[in-house]
């Protein structure tokens, strides 16, 4: 499993982003809209429109790390 650095920063988006962005896209909206550095050990966590899949983008040392989420009913 790839994991960032023990301690990191987690921050969320709180307005739904469009699920077809990729590393780039979303790289891009962390640096734009959320004025903060993709680059610093930071995860950053962004929701669907219908709130039930998450992707969480962070820097892996040696590349952004994109982790996509489905969520499902229990």
């Amino acid at each position: 499993m790839i994991l960032p650095a023990q301690r990191f920063r987690i921050l969320v988006a709180t307005k739904p982003v469009d699920f077809r962005k990729g590393h780039n896209g979303l790289a891009a909206l962390v640096q734009n809209e959320l004025q903060s550095d993709p680059f610093a050990g930071a995860v950053f966590v962004f929701r669907s429109r219908r709130a039930d899949r998450l992707k969480l983008i962070f820097w892996g040392g040696s590349g952004l790390v994109l982790v996509y989420k489905r969520l499902e009913d229990c």
